[in-house]
C-alpha cells in the first residue's frame, strides 16, 4: 500500500509536470508567433534603424524590447484597417507634434520613406504640425528629417522627392483660406466668425490665412493624409478636444471611415499610450453619433 502511494503522488507530480511544459510550450510558442510576427513588420516598415532599437534595449531592459516588437509591431501594426503609408504619416505626424521623442521620430521618418511617402510629403506632415504644436515642433522635424536623409545618403537610398506645392502667393489668403476651411466643413467659417470675431478678429483672420490658406491649400500632400495626420497629432497632444473633434468630424465629410479612424487611435496606443487612445475613440463615438442624429 505504501509503495502504491508512492507510485500514484510520483506519476501526480509528473503529470503536474507535463501539464505545465505544456502549458509553458504553448505560451511559448504564442509568444513566438507574435514576436516573429512583429519582427517580420519591424524589418518591413522600420529596416535598420528599427533594429537598432532593439538592439539598444538589450543590456538594459530585453522585456521593453519584446513588448515593442509583439504589441507594437505584431498586433498594432499588422492590422489590416489603415495601411502602412498612412499609418507612418499618421506617427511622424503626432511624434513631432510631442516634441520629446526626436531619436523615435527619426526612426519613423526611416519608415514613412520605406512605406512608400516621398520627401516632399514627409515635409508636409511636418510643416503641418507648425500649426498644431508650433513652429518649434516642426523646426526640430525637420532637422530629424535632414539627418534622416543624410545618412540614406550615406547608405546609398536614394528617395523620390515628390511634387513641389503649387505657389498661391499671388491669391487672396483670408479668400482661400475660408475655401479650404469650407472644404472641411461647410459651416465652420461661420462659426469660427461667429465665435471670436468680436473678441478676437486677429485670430480668425490668422486661422484662416495661415493654418488653411498657407498650410492646408497646399496641393503636395492629399486631404486624406491632411487630415490622418492632424488626427494623430491632436490625438497625441491630448489637450485640444473640441479641434480634434472637429477633424475627425472633417476625416469623415473627406472621406475616411470610420474604421480608418479607429486604427489612428490604436495606433496612438503605442506612441502616446492608452488614456490619450480611450479619449481620442470617446470624441470619436461621440461624432458618430451627432451624424446619425443629423445634428
Amino acid at each position: 500500500m505504501k509503495y502504491l502511494s508512492i507510485l500514484i503522488f510520483t506519476l501526480f507530480i509528473l503529470a503536474s509536470g507535463y501539464g505545465q511544459t505544456k502549458n509553458l510550450t504553448k505560451m511559448n510558442s504564442t509568444k513566438s508567433e507574435r514576436f516573429e510576427r512583429g519582427w517580420e513588420k519591424l524589418k518591413e516598415i522600420d529596416g535598420e534603424a528599427g533594429e537598432k532599437v532593439i538592439e539598444s534595449l538589450k543590456d538594459i531592459s530585453p522585456d521593453l524590447g519584446t513588448f515593442i516588437i509583439e504589441y507594437a509591431f505584431g498586433d498594432i501594426y499588422t492590422r489590416n484597417g489603415l495601411d502602412l503609408k498612412s499609418k507612418e504619416i499618421a506617427v511622424v505626424a503626432a511624434l513631432t507634434a510631442m516634441g520629446n521623442t526626436q531619436p523615435q521620430l527619426k526612426v519613423h521618418i526611416n519608415g514613412a520613406l520605406n512605406t512608400g511617402s516621398t520627401i516632399n510629403e514627409v515635409k508636409e506632415v511636418i510643416l503641418q504640425m507648425s500649426v498644431y504644436s508650433g513652429f518649434p515642433s516642426a523646426i526640430n522635424g525637420m532637422n530629424a528629417l535632414k539627418e534622416v536623409l543624410k545618412e540614406r545618403q550615406e547608405h546609398g537610398i536614394k528617395d523620390e522627392i515628390g511634387k513641389t506645392a503649387t505657389d498661391t502667393t499671388q491669391i487672396n489668403r483670408l479668400k482661400l483660406g475660408e475655401q479650404e476651411l469650407s472644404k472641411l466643413d461647410s459651416l465652420q467659417v461661420e462659426r469660427l466668425k461667429n465665435a471670436y470675431n468680436d473678441f478676437s478678429p486677429e485670430l480668425v483672420k490668422f486661422t484662416l490665412e495661415y493654418g488653411y490658406a498657407d498650410i492646408f491649400s497646399r496641393d503636395n500632400l492629399g486631404p486624406k493624409y491632411k487630415q490622418i495626420s492632424t488626427i494623430a497629432a491632436l490625438t497625441a497632444l491630448g489637450n485640444a478636444q473640441p479641434q480634434l473633434k472637429f477633424h475627425i468630424n472633417a476625416g469623415l465629410n473627406i472621406g475616411l471611415t470610420e474604421t480608418e479612424i479607429k486604427e489612428i487611435m490604436l495606433l496612438m496606443t503605442v506612441y502616446s499610450g492608452f488614456p490619450s487612445a480611450i479619449n481620442g475613440i470617446n470624441i470619436l463615438k461621440e461624432v458618430l453619433e451627432e451624424r446619425k442624429e443629423g445634428k
